[in-house]
């Protein structure tokens, strides 16, 4: 698989060349290419209005994270670009050989699990999940991919894309780092309403009937979690006993909700909820912002909006 996309990067690379050419006759802009959407919008934040960059993101037509493969033209993106920010888990190992045979040698690469270092949590099986079958090989480390959805981690991550874009643009610096501390203050009153309604909550245990994303969110504040799978999980259908336990701890703990994220059909929280006592469980939808498309960005869709969309989910949930 590494020589095939080896020979693609190799091809992409010859191509590139003419292309390369038609831009430097017509000026060139700073050009920065993110993975997933929050780090998209975290970068057209520090960015503002200065027309000088152009910003692309390669996951813009609803694909998720766990499966996203790169086309030519992403890899000839990436490969002649000014900076590259994306996640560095498992679903990004294509990103190795992508970066190793890159045209840009002065290329800023920011990978945020490396970032945060040993912040960095690892996938968590909690009791009552399905657990995948595992090979009898010794077991490689998996981190959860999901970081954007801690507000403290994007204050941090933040504060690296504007000090990387500042050494890259000196003459864009100022307006950079207005751009940056203004929206760190609004990241910041964000977590502070977070923790004031999550902290005075009557419950503090939330149970998914679907894959868990969550857990940077959760361990922030406190919360605790069921889940019918971990988050990076390609499962979608949990056997009789995951349902029964499910089901069981939203009776034992009288919660009136349970959790889907968006995008799920909502098959697994419904059965989950018939197989109560009461069956009245509201099925609630918390956004973990893996498959954001350009369409709803173009709505108006922003990474601050559904935080705070979800932070009014959770306080029905756990209310």
């Amino acid at each position: 698989m590494k020589k095939i996309l080896s020979l693609v990067i190799c091809l992409c690379l010859i191509l590139s060349l003419s292309a390369c050419g038609a831009q430097s006759e017509k000026g060139t802009k700073i050009k920065v290419v993110t993975t997933v959407f929050p780090i998209y919008d975290w970068v057209r934040e520090i960015v503002g209005d200065n027309k000088n960059v152009d910003i692309s993101m390669l996951l813009d037509s609803g694909t998720d994270l766990h499966s996203f493969q790169p086309t030519a033209e992403d890899i000839i993106k990436i490969s002649t670009c000014d900076m590259f920010i994306y996640v560095g888990g498992e679903s990004d190992k294509w990103v190795d050989d992508v970066l190793e045979e890159k045209q840009n040698s002065d290329m800023v690469s920011i990978n945020l699990l490396d970032l945060l270092g040993e912040s960095r949590k690892q996938e968590e099986i909690k009791e009552g999940m399905e657990v995948e079958e595992e090979s009898e090989e010794a077991e490689e480390v998996e981190y959860d991919e999901h970081v954007w959805l801690s507000l403290k981690n994007a204050s941090l991550f933040c504060l690296k894309i504007n000090d990387e874009l500042c050494k890259i643009d000196k003459s864009g610096a100022e307006g950079y780092k207005a751009n940056a501390s203004s929206y760190s203050q609004k990241l910041s009153s964000i977590d502070k309403e977070y923790e004031s309604a999550l902290s005075n909550s009557a419950s503090k245990t939330l149970v998914f009937g679907d894959r868990f994303p969550f857990r940077y969110l959760t361990d922030d504040y406190g919360l605790d979690y069921y889940a019918a799978f971990v988050g990076c999980s390609a499962e979608s259908e949990a056997s009789f006993e995951t349902v029964a336990f499910l089901a069981k701890k939203v009776d034992e703990l009288g919660l009136k909700s349970i959790i889907k994220i968006e995008g799920s059909d909502g098959k697994l929280a419904n059965t989950i909820k018939e197989n109560t006592k009461s069956k009245s469980a509201q099925i609630l939808t918390l956004d973990s912002m893996q498959s954001v498309t350009s369409k709803q960005i173009d709505k108006g869709v922003t990474y601050l909006k559904i935080c705070e969309e979800n932070l009014e989910v959770l306080k029905k949930a756990l209310g």
